[in-house]
């Protein structure tokens, strides 16, 4: 999967300005899905209908395909782009980094005046694009730019920025190249918009209303030094959502996947995440409310440009997926 993950990560594509990304992930599951087509928030929808006689229905697998990044909000005169902030951007993640913007423009994220020990608001950095005025600016008010870095293979381990979600979308990707037998007609959901309140996960959600909804994402992770507590590492498996700040997941669907990677002798934790949350989040509450739940990847320096995870609970998160969708799945909790 080293090969995807790369090729995902290193792709532009922030919230909002997904056709790039998208463009990419169409070509790579091309021949290994019925049917696909997107939709007028820009998620890519990918359908593989069940292979039993009979399907146990639509199980929708969200994985979002968007990225944190900043936007041009005004251009000085010699040529200095301000800027503000597209998802959750810390700031202290920002100084000295370098950002992409869609025509290839490389700028570098610079500080109006160095205050030792204290972090200036977003309203005192700016992006220098190499220009001398506004004119020569080769970008413009309202472009877009995601941040700028290259994948790492460091063993067991993978750095890349963009983890958060395109390594859910690589799994995503592989599952459906492995997948030989499933019992649900799946719609596989490339997601547009996550970053900024799962508004691509909203759409889909309610233009497939599936039977059962999970998402695939990345997680906060507790084994780094004084991190706040919490009782998910890297290397221990794929993690499965109890909650977090925006659902609790299904109770059924939380015990079936507990069950099934115990019965698979998949490695597994559990996952209460204090903050934020996922496409599980409003593929839960659309329409009538549909059983929704997460299985994610423990990734740690979410929202920097060197997210961390690890290659066994990608592997683990791919073979949990085959095996939940080769049966129907008992909701009773």
């Amino acid at each position: 999967m080293k090969e995807i993950v790369q090729q995902l990560t290193e792709m532009y594509g922030p919230s909002g300005s997904e056709s790039q990304i998208r463009a990419l992930i169409a070509q790579m599951i091309d021949t290994y899905v019925d049917e696909t087509r997107t939709d007028a928030l820009g998620n890519l929808i990918a359908v593989k209908r069940a292979t039993t006689t009979q399907s146990a229905g639509t199980l929708m697998l969200a994985a979002h395909m968007d990225e944190i990044g900043v936007v041009v909000s005004y251009i000085d005169e010699k040529g200095f782009c301000r800027f503000h902030g597209v998802g959750g951007v810390p700031v202290q993640n920002l100084i000295g980094g370098r950002v992409l913007f869609e025509n290839g423009t490389t700028g570098v994220i610079g500080e109006e005046k160095f205050s030792s020990g204290k972090l200036p608001p977003m309203e005192k950095l700016y992006i220098d694009v190499g220009a001398t005025s506004r004119d020569d600016a080769p970008v413009r008010v309202g472009d877009f730019a995601g941040f700028y870095r290259p994948f790492v293979d460091q063993g067991t381990r993978w750095i890349a920025k963009s983890m958060d979600d395109r390594i859910g979308c690589a799994i995503l990707i592989q599952m459906l190249k492995e997948l030989e037998e499933t019992a649900y007609d799946i719609y596989a959901v490339f997601t547009s918009q996550e970053e900024v309140g799962t508004r691509g996960a909203v759409v889909s959600a309610f233009g497939i209303d599936p039977d059962i909804g999970i998402a695939i994402d990345v997680t906060a992770t507790g084994d780094t030094p004084e991190c706040r507590k919490m009782d998910v590492k890297l290397g221990d498996g794929a993690a499965i959502k109890v909650k977090d700040g925006g659902m609790i997941a299904h109770p059924g669907l939380r015990r079936h996947l507990v069950e099934t990677a115990l019965a698979a002798d998949i490695p597994y934790q559990l996952e209460v995440l204090e903050w934020g949350s996922t496409d599980a989040r409003s593929i839960q509450i659309a329409r009538a409310g549909i059983p929704a739940g997460t299985i994610s990847i423990p990734c740690r320096y979410v929202h920097t440009p060197s997210e961390m995870v690890d290659a066994g609970d990608v592997r683990a998160a791919v073979d949990l997926l085959l095996q939940v969708v080769r049966k129907p799945i008992n909701l009773a909790s």
